[in-house]
Formats: structure tokens, C-alpha cells, sequence
């Protein structure tokens, strides 16, 4: 079995490369074997590697510069997405896609389920859900994976951020008012595991269908930025790692402003993820920490 994995070497594409590496043949694609913003050569390409299972986790993540780069983010996230799956309906090939929580405005009081209308806030968003639109609309056999609040022991990300600015300063501020589920990289590398290895390429897409071509994915539980900040410092400590700052204060999103909107509330509902694909999360603290262990152990936590 053959997959090709886009966006390789960021934080999911290199999460699925370690989870998947002995289950089969990877083709790995980084920008530079795949460039998404160049969506007229992506069939040529495709058709090169020949895939039995397409991974599309490439996109463009840059939630703030989208809103000056509106035409990059929907080329990347939309146009070239709607490319493979136009290839993927063609050939009859599985396609799996990662999507966002920023699909939704954050207005909701109860969990996101699948079928709730989206209303994105920001351009990223508004990219993301044209890419969710017309991947749906190819006919492929394809999966969208609506995930959030992505961390892993590499690349930029909150939780790195927070060891780094824990060591340097006296105080962090975090913002309170958003809520959501911080998700590893190494969680949604497993479920992906777990999806294509009890099924054959040629199943997959009746799973798929089952699950209406679309599931929530994130840890299970729920917290804010600041309980997210506070539960990094707090395993620093456990490792005796040298904290600086003696306390994380938190602060509403009017007293960080960012150029792209983010939504406050961005709980998904994972009951489709348990009933249709029989999947249930782990906890994001126990997620948590299973990153700090494996961190401490490759000595990478600064």
C-alpha cells in the first residue's frame, strides 16, 4: 500500500510519518515535491507518486497574514484541495483532509456537531471552508477531518511557545474567554493509523460515506488558552525544568488583539467520532503529558 502524505514536514505530516512508517510505503511530500500553490501541477505530480491513500495534511496556517494574503490562503487551502480531490474522484483513490475549528464563528454555547452551518470569522477560516466546499463537491472518496488548537513537541506552536516564554519572563498573559480542546499531533496521527490500518484502500470509501465524508477530531475535555498555559508551566515544573515566570495571568481577548479574528468558543462534538467510527480520544492532559514524556526523553523541550 502506497500513501502520500502532503504538508510532510509539518507538525500532523510528520506525526503521521512516524505513526504510519510500518504500516506502508510513504511517499513524502513537502512543499518543495508538492507546492499547493501551484495547483495546475498537482495531477501531474500526483500521478507520479500514484497513491493508493492520499493525506492531505498541507495548508496554509498563517491565521493572521491570510488577511493581507487572501488569494495565497485560498489558492493553498481551496483550490488546491479541490485538485486532489479531482484526482482522487478520478482515479478512485481515498482521500483523507484536515480542516478547523475556525470554520465556525464561536457563537455556540453547546459543542459543534458536523452539520452545523459554518461561519468563519477570518480569511484562514473562510480558506478553509471553500476547501471543505468544493472537495465535496469532486465526489471523491474523501474524509475531511475538522480538528483544533494543533501542538506538537516541533515546529511553532502554543506549547512551545509557552516553554520558551516561561523561561524568559517574570509574568505570562493569556487569554481566558476561548475555549477549546488542545489536540497533539501525535492523537490524530493514531486515529488516522487506526482508520487505514483495520481498512483495505477499497473499503475506505463506504467508511467514509458512513461518516458523511466528515468527522470532528480533537482530544477529549475541553479548557482555555490560560488552563492551557497553566498545565505547561505546571509539567515544566515536574521535569525541574527553570521557570522564570511566577505567574500565568489571565486576560479577555480585547487585551490581545490579532489581525484575524479567532473564534471563542471551539469545542467540536466528537459523538460521531465514537458512534460511526467507533474512536474515543484521550483526554488532552494525558495528551499533554505523553508529549512532555516523550520531549524529557529526546531532550527537546527547550
Amino acid at each position: 500500500m502506497r500513501i502520500l502524505i502532503t504538508g510532510a514536514a509539518g507538525q500532523v505530516g510528520l506525526a503521521l510519518t512516524q505513526e504510519l512508517a510500518s504500516l506502508a510505503d510513504l511517499c513524502l511530500a513537502t512543499r518543495r515535491e508538492l507546492d499547493l500553490s501551484r495547483p495546475e501541477e498537482i495531477a501531474g505530480r500526483v500521478s507520479e507518486i500514484n497513491p493508493d491513500i492520499i493525506i492531505n495534511a498541507a495548508a496554509y496556517t498563517a491565521v493572521d497574514k491570510a488577511e493581507v494574503e487572501r488569494e495565497l490562503a485560498f489558492t493553498v487551502n481551496a483550490t488546491a484541495v479541490q485538485a486532489l480531490g479531482e484526482w482522487a474522484s478520478r482515479k478512485k483513490v481515498p482521500l483523507i483532509h484536515f480542516s478547523t475549528d475556525y470554520v465556525f464563528d464561536g457563537s455556540a454555547t453547546e459543542p459543534y456537531c458536523e452539520t452545523h452551518p459554518v461561519n468563519p470569522l477570518s480569511v484562514y477560516g473562510q480558506s478553509k471552508a471553500e476547501g471543505e466546499r468544493l472537495l465535496l463537491n469532486t465526489g471523491a472518496a474523501s474524509l475531511i477531518v475538522r480538528t483544533a488548537w494543533v501542538y506538537s513537541s516541533t515546529g511553532k506552536n502554543f506549547l512551545k511557545t509557552i516553554i520558551r516564554l516561561a523561561s524568559e519572563k517574570d509574568e505570562l498573559s493569556i487569554v481566558s474567554d476561548q475555549v477549546g480542546a488542545p489536540t497533539s499531533s501525535d492523537q490524530i496521527a493514531q486515529f488516522i493509523h487506526r482508520l487505514v490500518s483495520e481498512e483495505s484502500p477499497a473499503s475506505l470509501p463506504a467508511l467514509f460515506q458512513k461518516s458523511s465524508h466528515l468527522v470532528h477530531f480533537t482530544a477529549s475535555g475541553w479548557t482555555s488558552w490560560h488552563g492551557f498555559a497553566n498545565a505547561i508551566v505546571n509539567r515544566m515544573r515536574h521535569y525541574g525544568l527553570e521557570i522564570r515566570a511566577s505567574r500565568v495571568r489571565a486576560i479577555p481577548s480585547s487585551d490581545y488583539p490579532t489581525p484575524a479574528a479567532r473564534p471563542k468558543f471551539s469545542r467540536l462534538s466528537l459523538e460521531r467520532l465514537d458512534k460511526v467510527l467507533d474512536f474515543h480520544p484521550q483526554s488532552w492532559q494525558l495528551a499533554l503529558d505523553k508529549v512532555f514524556d516523550a520531549m524529557f526523553a529526546e531532550k527537546s523541550l527547550s
